[in-house]
């Protein structure tokens, strides 16, 4: 591509020695954040429709049955709606005693006066000042000096101050934001953040939020990290303050900048459902979440009801949730490749016969049904790309089939060749219609339409005798047949070679089970035939009596057979 000279590293961070840097010594993150959705404000200014007044009122109680605790609800003074939500929350108390909500406020008196005086009456609220620092602000938009962004920051946290003490029967958390920081220098960053400090003065029992957030993604995730680290250990008063990240997603790392600022110092995360926020998006809240429920930490939100969640966020946000997305969207946890799907096939089974309370399918980092999705619809899925373990899979798990290993092959294939025609995905239920169409229980040209055995063992010898007499219809013709054989089904060949068809085939191998466990359930049996050629015949038999499976079974198996060598015709 043309022009990338223009463009270079944006971040504003002196040379720090990694070998100092505490966190890339750590694995995973230990405990969940502080979070704090912004759906309600971030999420919803990016909107091309933004929210009606009862859909924010919906989505904040939905937000609160997720388990959030601090949720901020918008920034009052900037719009009618917005104060009007402020105050419908308030008034209607619809705020849970252990829930804070949060509402944002630029550095500048009128702004500030009314964000307080939206919150009259509320029992707890979070005020979040802000005012953008960095070079490129300061240089091409304020057009003014380090001092006087440093002023003006100054300013609005004195007044906040003032405004608090106006307001006794709330108990306000104060938040502050150098916006921009990653385009910030750190110097500077630290000298902001410090000055605002030192005015609030942060106690055990009100600590100061200090937001640092990735306004504009400017660099890798590592950098992120290495500036959060940096002010950590560079802020007053450190053990009274919450360092809060804020990352938005424009390089794609969002989560990134956020797993690695935890393990850097930072106490909370603010962000939203699905990453919905201006530009490219804010951290996606339900990613970093479930990668530490992946990891074996609770992260103190619920979203064990998935398909839910994205039904509500669709609802609400009028977005989509693309299929792709981790964790809720609807493809992932689908397996279209055969290798995959053999592999998680396998390993379910493993799983069940092994240990049962540990989680090591391979391809799937984490138990679908841990996030009310299920195997069956949502793990498995057949298309020209899968093969034989995921086909035999749907038909075990869905329908009870357990084809035998050296039939899976052959049922594979089929179905990849049906989807690969059609140029479309198989449900379940086209699967077991394409197998039992062509497998089971196929009773034309060839019947037996009855069948009793009589078992014979001598006293003298280890040889068994089978005898059955047999009613067959073949081609229309009914026949009275009675023969001998080694095993039941044996007698059965040798009753039908007493007709005047030419049935030359082989038995390769037998295999049955109950379909389920149920007493009443009916019994499946499957039948390999091989004509004169080594040609390979399967079919399927079922009936409430296995034996009779088996011979259906064996009937399936010749009406397969004579598709292709027309004994009967």
């Amino acid at each position: 591509m043309k022009n990338f000279e223009k463009y270079r590293p944006g971040y504003f961070t002196p040379p720090m020695d990694i070998s100092q840097m505490e966190w890339p010594k750590k694995d995973h993150i230990e405990k969940a954040p502080m979070w704090c959705s912004v759906d309600l404000r971030d999420g919803n200014q990016a909107l091309v429709v933004p929210m009606s007044l009862s859909e924010k009122l919906e989505f904040f109680q939905y937000l609160v049955s997720l388990g959030f605790k601090e949720i901020e609800i918008g920034f009052p003074a900037a719009s009618e709606t917005e104060y009007e939500f402020t105050r419908t929350l308030i008034e209607k108390n619809l705020i849970p005693d252990d829930v804070t909500v949060q509402v944002l406020t630029q550095s500048r008196k009128h702004i500030i006066d009314k964000t307080f005086e939206a919150l009259r009456g509320a029992k707890r609220a979070i005020v979040h000042l802000y005012n953008s620092t960095s070079f490129a602000q300061r240089q091409q938009v304020f057009r003014a000096s380090e001092e006087e962004i440093i002023q003006i920051a100054r300013d609005g946290a004195v007044l906040m101050n003032e405004y608090a003490a106006k307001f006794p029967e709330t108990k306000f958390q104060f938040e502050y934001s150098p916006e921009s920081f990653t385009g910030t220098e750190i110097e500077f960053a630290e000298r902001i953040c410090n000055e605002v400090i030192d005015i609030w003065q942060p106690t055990a029992n009100n600590k100061v939020i200090i937001n640092l957030p990735a306004t504009v993604q400017m660099s890798m995730p590592h950098v992120y990290a290495n500036q959060i680290e940096y002010m950590s250990k560079h802020l007053h008063n450190r053990e009274n303050v919450l360092i809060s990240l804020h990352p938005h997603n424009d390089r794609g790392t969002g989560v990134a900048d956020a797993e690695l600022g935890l393990l850097a110092g930072g106490d909370r995360i603010e962000g939203t459902l699905f990453g919905n926020g201006e530009r490219t998006g804010n951290v996606d809240i339900i990613t970093i979440a479930m990668n530490m429920f992946t990891h074996g930490v609770d992260p103190c939100l619920d979203f064990s009801n998935m398909p839910e969640v994205v039904e509500k966020y669709e609802e609400y946000t009028g977005m989509h949730v693309d299929p792709r997305q981790p964790y809720g969207g609807e493809l992932v946890f689908a397996a279209f490749s055969g290798s995959h799907q053999d592999a998680i096939s396998k390993g379910m089974k493993w799983r069940e016969e092994t240990d049962p309370n540990r989680w090591t399918v391979p391809y799937l980092p984490i138990d679908p049904h841990d996030v009310g999705r299920a195997y069956d619809g949502d793990v498995i899925r057949i298309n020209s790309q899968s093969g034989k373990g995921g086909v035999a899979y749907i038909l075990e798990h869905n329908f009870g089939y357990a084809i035998p290993k050296n039939m899976m092959s052959e049922v594979g294939y089929m179905m990849k060749d049906i989807s690969d025609k059609s140029h479309e995905e198989l449900s379940p239920e086209e699967i077991f219609e394409a197998f039992k169409t062509e497998y089971i229980n196929d009773f034309s040209p060839i019947d037996i339409t009855d069948a009793s055995f009589s078992h014979f063992s001598s006293t003298k010898d280890d040889n068994e005798v089978y005898g059955v007499r047999m009613r067959a219809v073949i081609d229309g013709q009914t026949y009275n047949l009675e023969a001998e054989g080694n095993g039941r089904l044996d007698a059965v060949s040798n009753a039908l070679r007493k007709t005047e068809y030419h049935f030359d085939y082989k038995f390769i191998t037998y295999s049955e089970h109950a379909i389920s466990a149920d007493s009443n359930s009916k019994a499946a049996a499957y039948v390999c035939i091989a004509d004169e050629k080594d040609n390979y015949y399967w079919g399927v038999g079922t009936h409430a009596d296995i034996i009779l499976a088996s011979v259906n079974a064996l009937v399936s198996a010749l009406n397969r057979m004579n598709k292709r060598i027309h004994f009967v015709k």
